[in-house]
């Protein structure tokens, strides 16, 4: 019999449960963004990675506000987390170079949201064949990077793009003056 290590899933297992909503207390904790796994962040969402991935670089996009009912973000907070779907999406073809995605929300218990509470999307990248034999016979999936470098490589990805987005918007006012 082949065994499979993943001590890594032991702190899930047996950690202590946090009280209150991660989603609402990690953004709060400045000089953090390390240990919580933070991306990118604005006034009204950020960027998180799954502390608990599926595949290699998954992240989530989260709104600050904490609402589990999708009608009642604003405009703003739509158009604000729209945004960084769209730049994980482009980060994480940058840095990992995935054949696809899976982009999504899973809204309720019934729904398959495993924080039901408070709104988050998932993007997770794809390779052909990442599905293999493990979840199917063992329920298990095997991340070939630790967290910590996963982090790194995807802020540098993240800090990219936020200065290829404030130069194009000093471009566009400049051109609109």
């Amino acid at each position: 019999m082949k065994q499979l290590f993943a001590p890594w899933r032991l702190e899930y297992i047996l950690g202590e449960r946090e009280e209150g909503c991660i989603f609402c207390k990690k953004p709060t904790q400045k000089g953090q963004e390390r240990e919580n796994l933070i991306l990118d962040s604005s006034e009204k969402s950020f960027v998180v990675m799954n502390r608990y991935p599926y595949n290699p670089g998954h992240l989530m996009v989260v709104p600050r506000r904490h609402v589990s009912d999708l009608t009642v973000l604003d405009a703003d907070e739509m158009a604000d987390i729209s945004r960084f779907l769209q730049r994980a999406v482009a980060v994480l073809g940058t840095v990992f170079r995935p054949e696809g995605f899976n982009v999504g929300l899973n809204l309720g218990e019934a729904g398959g949201a495993g924080i039901r509470d408070h709104l988050h999307w998932h993007i997770v990248p794809r390779w052909l064949g990442d599905t293999n034999f493990l979840p199917v016979f063992s329920d298990t999936r095997s991340i070939p990077q630790a967290l910590d470098s996963t982090w790194e490589a995807l802020l540098s990805g993240f800090q990219s793009a936020s200065k290829t987005d404030a130069s194009e918007k000093s471009n566009s006012d400049d051109t609109a003056t």
